[in-house]
């Protein structure tokens, strides 16, 4: 009884923030959509949201999640379904916060998730990668640029090109462009061409245009210019945000660079749809919309086991655990990263955690975090100094 006792969820508590991040904004304009841009002297807010799971015994799980439009709302309405509940149980758990939410995708399910799997890494004194059956400690990992712009950062072929020199030169194996939001196929091509030749044949590069191509046509000539380039992948190129397969199909039918899709497609039976479709050659997951851990792993073995690759969007502690645990991978992201914006770590740890692409290792490397749970440690202090607004359900 008294493991018991322990092992049920006690509390949960929501703490919602925001702090500013120098040269950053959000371009408004028509064809950006509000993607985050760089800015000289421009100062930028980012939204995010802080969860405590807190069990019997004492264990804490903890995440922190970016206010994803709508999740904050839903991780609000589920909370209080866990209450009473064992933290162990989280297949259970998870099947549970799904059926409650099955109106919509519940992006904020998976928030709750994460912090679930840390508090059970905690409660046993393991890390989360050991829970996972990880047996990877190192993660060979690629530079993915932010959305280029014409404010003097990456605003031209040779700035891009220079930058992946730079990277390639710090240990990166991998080198991931976005382009600019003017969605000018020509222009697009010759950038793709130029990196290659001045990287050489070595590094692996991809490219992600973010949606910006309005047309088949345009998405079509600037995938054989990734093919010219020997491109190791080509990521959500067309308007449409990803979602259709049909037309992603017809890409793969006439290119030979891997298409990789689904960053928008969200969850594991979606994402299953979107590949037995024949929409991607691979799939694009993230703990954070695919329902957590839990779904994501889903994922992962569902790929596996048809001989499909998965890349992890972004970067991030529970990115770091859940590949060690995948074989069917390539690569780590660090992600949104320019000349401006080399550290691309957010300010709320306070254990030395760092996405900082000059701390990458020599051999292009980064580590899994090995403490108990995810390994990392918040600064709540910084969290609470900058807080907008808290949530606490107990039992």
């Amino acid at each position: 009884m008294t493991e018991d006792r322990e092992s049920l969820i006690e509390r949960v508590e929501i703490v919602t923030f925001e702090y500013e991040t120098a040269g950053a904004q959000i371009d408004s304009s028509f064809r950006a959509a509000g993607s985050k841009t760089y800015g000289p002297g421009a100062i930028g807010k980012d939204k995010r949201y802080a969860i405590r799971i807190r069990a019997g015994g004492g264990a804490t799980g903890e995440y922190v999640m970016r206010r994803i439009p709508g999740a904050l709302e839903q991780t609000l309405g589920l909370a209080p379904l866990l209450l009473g509940r064992r933290f162990q149980e989280r297949e259970g758990l998870y099947m549970m916060m799904r059926r409650n939410q099955r109106s919509i995708h519940s992006i904020g399910l998976g928030a709750l998730d994460i912090a679930l799997w840390d508090l059970a890494g905690k409660a046993a004194s393991m890390p989360l990668t050991d829970l996972l059956g990880g047996y990877r400690k190192r993660l060979p990992a690629y530079v993915s640029t932010h959305n280029s712009d014409r404010a003097g950062n990456l605003d031209s072929k040779e700035a891009i090109a220079e930058f992946a020199q730079y990277c390639v030169g710090l240990g990166f194996r991998g080198f991931k462009i976005h382009g600019w939001h003017d969605g000018d196929p020509r222009e697009e091509a010759d950038m793709v061409r130029h990196v290659r030749k001045q990287v050489g044949p070595s590094p692996s590069l991809m490219l992600d245009p973010a949606c910006v191509f309005d047309s088949f046509a345009d998405a079509l000539y600037v995938g054989r210019a990734c093919d010219d380039a020997g491109y190791l992948w080509y990521e959500d190129p067309l308007r449409s945000s990803g979602l259709g397969a049909f037309a992603h199909k017809k890409l793969r039918e006439k290119l030979d660079v891997l298409i990789l899709q689904t960053e928008r497609v969200l969850g594991p039976e979606p994402k299953a749809d979107f590949l037995l479709a024949g929409g991607t050659d691979a799939l694009r997951v993230d703990p954070n919309y695919d329902l957590g851990v839990t779904g994501t792993m889903k994922i992962v073995h569902f790929a596996e086991s048809l001989g499909v690759d998965v890349e992890l969007h972004g970067p991030g502690p529970v990115k770091r655990h859940v590949m060690s645990a995948v074989r069917n991978t390539n690569f780590y992201e660090i992600a949104n990263a320019s000349p401006g914006f080399e550290d691309c770590t957010p300010p709320y740890y306070s254990c030395g955690y760092t996405d900082d692409i000059r701390r990458i290792d020599p051999d292009g490397s980064v580590p899994v975090p090995l403490g108990a749970g995810m390994g990392v440690t918040y600064d709540w202090e910084f969290i609470d100094a900058h807080k907008t607004d808290q949530a606490i359900f107990c039992r």
